[in-house]
C-alpha cells in the first residue's frame, strides 16, 4: 500500500454528525466525495506496539495485512512476535517506532493504559490510523487531546471495545431506540469483577485471588528483557516489584490504570450509551470505601445524570462492580445475572448480558415482535477498522464515540476519589463544584515525557 500521507481520507465531516450517525445507525458510510480510495485488494503496512497478551491477540486479529514494525518493552514478547514476522523492524521504544513513520500506514496500540495515549497522539498526528485498546487513555484530559485529534487526522480509528461486534448488542440498541419499553428514565449497570483494593465483602468473593493492599517497599530483580523504565513511561518512578508486572494486576494501581471502572466500564457501559446516544453527564456522583492513594476499589457505585437528547429524555445511569448491586438485582426483582445492563422504560425493561437479552416482565412481552434488523452486521471489530482505513467507510468504535464513553468511565472515578458529587462543565473539562477533581483530570508527567 501506498504512503498513507499522500492519501488521508476524510471520513469525519464533522464530529457531531458523525457521532450521531454512529450512535443510532452505525453502518458503514461512504468515504468523503474526492478522497483518494485504494483496492481493497492492498495490504496495508501496520506498526504493532505491545506484542503481549491483549497486543498478540490484536496482532494475530491483524495479520491477513503487512506487519512491518513490532514494538514491545518486553524483548520476551517481542522476540515471540518477531519470529512470527521476521520481516518487521523491531524496537523496544515507541517513540523510535516513529522515526520510521514512513514505513506504515497504520498502527496497533495494546500497550497498558498509561501509555495509550504517548502511543496514539503521534499516530494520529502523523495521519496513520489506529486501533487502540480500552481504556482509550489513562484520564480525562488525555481522552480529550486523542478525541480532538481525530477530528482533524481523517484516519480510522478504532478502540478495542470487541463485543461492540456482536449481534446481541445490535438488537438491544434496536429495541431501545425503536421503543420497545417506552422512553428510557433509568438505567443500571453492574459487573461481579472485584479486581482493586478488597473490603471483606471483596474477598469473600474473590477467594482465588491473592492481592498486594499496600504499595511494596521491597525491590525485586527486574525480569530478564524487560526495560522497566519504559513500561514506567510517563508514570512517575517506582522501583520494581513483581506485583505490577507480568499480568493485569498493574491496573488496579492509579499510576497506571484506573481499576475495574475504566476497564470493564468500556465494555458494559458501552452499551446503554450507544443505545442512549450519550455523550457528557450533567453530575457524577460515587460510592464506595475510603478512597485509598494508591490503589483503584473493588466495590463502588456511581450515579451519572444526563440531560435530555433529540426525542429521549434526561436519563440516570448507574455503575455497581464487585460486591455492589442495583436494589431491583437484590430484592429479585429481575433475574440475578452476574453482569448485566438493564434498561428501565415508561413500559417495560430490557436486561441485557454481552450475549443474550430478555423483556420484562417476560408476561407482557410474550407475544411481542421485535423490529427488523436495521443495524448492519460488522464486518469483525478488527476487520472493520482495516475495512475503513482502505476504503474511508466508518468503524463502530471511533475515537469520536470512544472519547465520550472514556471520559465519563474515568469520571466515575474522578468522583470516587473526590468524595464529592460533580457538576461538569464539560466544554471547559472542569467540575465546577469541585477544583480538588483537576489533579485527577490531568495529571503531572514524569521528567521526559509530554503529550504534545
Amino acid at each position: 500500500m501506498s504512503q498513507h500521507s499522500t492519501s488521508r481520507r476524510q471520513f469525519l465531516k464533522t464530529s457531531s454528525t458523525i457521532a450521531g450517525s454512529a450512535f443510532i445507525a452505525p453502518t458503514f458510510v461512504p468515504a468523503v466525495a474526492g478522497t483518494q480510495r485504494q483496492s481493497a485488494a492492498d495490504r496495508l503496512n501496520i506498526a504493532v506496539i505491545g506484542c503481549g497478551g491483549r497486543g498478540g491477540s490484536n496482532l494475530k486479529n491483524v495479520s491477513s495485512e503487512n506487519i512491518v514494525a513490532l514494538c514491545d518493552v518486553n524483548r520476551q514478547n517481542l522476540g515471540r512476535a518477531a519470529d512470527a514476522f521476521p520481516q518487521a523492524r523491531t524496537e523496544t521504544d515507541f517513540r523510535r517506532l516513529f522515526d520510521h513513520a514512513n514505513d506504515f500506514d497504520a498502527v496497533v496500540v495494546s500497550t497498558c493504559e498509561h501509555t495509550h495515549a504517548f502511543a496514539t497522539l503521534p499516530a494520529l498526528q502523523m495521519g496513520k490510523h489506529v486501533y487502540c485498546e480500552k481504556p482509550l487513555t489513562h484520564n480525562v484530559y488525555e481522552a480529550r487531546v486523542i478525541r480532538e485529534a481525530t477530528l482533524t487526522a481523517g484516519v480510522a480509528t478504532q478502540m478495542g471495545t470487541q463485543i461492540h461486534a456482536g449481534e446481541n448488542y445490535r438488537r438491544v440498541v434496536e429495541l431501545i431506540q425503536s421503543g420497545a419499553i417506552g422512553p428510557v428514565r433509568e438505567c443500571h449497570t453492574w459487573v461481579g469483577r472485584a479486581w482493586g483494593r478488597q473490603s471483606k465483602a471483596d474477598s469473600e468473593q474473590n477467594k482465588d485471588r491473592v492481592y498486594v493492599e499496600e504499595r511494596p517497599t521491597a525491590e525485586d530483580p527486574v525480569p530478564e528483557g524487560l526495560d522497566w523504565d519504559l513500561w514506567l513511561g510517563p508514570a512517575p518512578h517506582r522501583p520494581f516489584n513483581n506485583v505490577y508486572f507480568p499480568g493485569p494486576n498493574w491496573y488496579r494501581w492509579w499510576d497506571f490504570g484506573n481499576g475495574t471502572m475504566s476497564d470493564l466500564g468500556s465494555h458494559w457501559l458501552d452499551l446503554p450509551f450507544w443505545a442512549l446516544n450519550l455523550k457528557a453527564p450533567l453530575t457524577i456522583h460515587a460510592a464506595g470505601p475510603e478512597p485509598h492513594a494508591e490503589i483503584a476499589p473493588a466495590s463502588m457505585q456511581v450515579k451519572y445524570q444526563y440531560g435530555a437528547r433529540g426525542d429521549m429524555p434526561a436519563v440516570e445511569v448507574n455503575w455497581y462492580q464487585g460486591a455492589n448491586k442495583p436494589e431491583i438485582w437484590t430484592a429479585a426483582g429481575i433475574p440475578q445475572w452476574g453482569n448485566g445492563v438493564l434498561f428501565i422504560g415508561d413500559d417495560g425493561m430490557l436486561l441485557s448480558d454481552y450475549g443474550k437479552h430478555i423483556l420484562l416482565p417476560e408476561d407482557k412481552f410474550k407475544d411481542f415482535t421485535p423490529p427488523k434488523p436495521y443495524i448492519r452486521p460488522s464486518l469483525g471489530h478488527h476487520a472493520e477498522w482495516i475495512h475503513a482505513a482502505k476504503t474511508g467507510d466508518m468503524t463502530t468504535c471511533n475515537f469520536e464515540y470512544a472519547g465520550w464513553l472514556t471520559e465519563a468511565n474515568h469520571l466515575g472515578n474522578v468522583a470516587f476519589r473526590t468524595g464529592k458529587q460533580l457538576v461538569w462543565d464539560a466544554e471547559n473539562m472542569k467540575a465546577t463544584n469541585a477544583p480538588e477533581a483537576d489533579r485527577f483530570i490531568r495529571r503531572e508527567y514524569r521528567k521526559g515525557w509530554e503529550l504534545v
